[in-house]
């Protein structure tokens, strides 16, 4: 394993309109590194699709002042998007960028999907940013490795987060099994089914790290395998599904101190 990260999805309410006093992006990334974190994940944050230059050199330059490394995140496979990722993540300093394969009305076929990836991918293997698709229920994992292994770029891998795929009746194991040796990325978080109100069905949400499903050390041994065997070195990062806690105070405390928590469980591991 390599860095401990944190993701703007582990501060999901506190950076949301729903906080009394929203976190904005800068005040997510020091309280990073309040927390000794050394890198810290922009996924799915919507200013980056417009962000101009200066903007993103101050980010860049307010997380080295801090000590941190950034990745970022989008979704889709566009090639123009893809291009425009690859241009934020260079201005970031930035030698990751998650993506999904879908992007809400855009659902590519394998095939398509396979050709927006290899005329996309040259640019990345010549800046030296790796492109790490995620695992999750919109596309069987089957398929994601099949499409991986096909484009076959040294920049290309997964983003590994098993929670993701169960609602496709994938099970993690399987999942884990299955991308360990083309991982880049994990995001690491709990999750488990509860009976809804009057036991009819279940909901299925995230969980204190170490109280749900979530087999840890399990994933950890298998990347590192997979990793003796020819990977890259995988950074950890921290997100979380946290529902509402009833009000936005209970929420953002809870928030706060899941943070702590699953930092404080993955470092009692390492």
């Amino acid at each position: 394993m390599s860095a401990l990260g944190l993701s703007t999805y582990a501060y999901f309410w506190r950076m949301s309109d729903q906080a009394p006093q929203p976190m904005s992006l800068e005040d997510a990334m020091r309280d990073a590194a309040a927390q000794g974190i050394t890198l810290f994940q922009i996924c799915d944050h919507l200013p980056l699709d417009t962000a101009d230059d200066d903007r993103l050199a101050a980010i860049r330059t307010l997380a080295a002042s801090l000590g941190i490394t950034l990745e970022v995140g989008t979704r889709g496979t566009a090639e123009e998007h893809l291009a425009r990722y690859l241009h934020v993540a260079a201005a970031l300093g930035a030698t990751l960028v998650r993506s999904m394969w879908t992007s809400g009305e855009d659902r590519p076929d394998d095939a398509e999907t396979e050709r927006r990836l290899r005329a996309a991918l040259p640019a990345y293997e010549a800046a030296g940013v790796t492109l790490a698709l995620e695992t999750y229920e919109q596309v069987t994992t089957t398929e994601l490795v099949s499409v991986v292994q096909a484009v076959g770029s040294p920049a290309l891998g997964i983003c590994l987060d098993p929670a993701n795929t169960v609602a496709n009746l994938e099970h993690p194991d399987d999942v884990v099994a299955r991308c360990a040796p083309l991982t880049r990325n994990w995001h690491v978080k709990d999750f488990d089914f509860t009976r809804a109100p009057g036991w009819v069905g279940f909901q299925y949400t995230g969980v204190p790290i170490g109280t749900g499903r979530l087999r840890y050390e399990h994933i950890r041994a298998a990347l590192r395998a997979a990793a003796e065997h020819g990977g890259d070195d995988i950074n950890q990062v921290i997100e979380f599904w946290l529902p509402w806690q009833q009000d936005a105070a209970t929420t953002v405390r809870t928030e706060a101190d899941w943070t702590t928590s699953t930092i404080e469980y993955i470092r009692s591991r390492s």
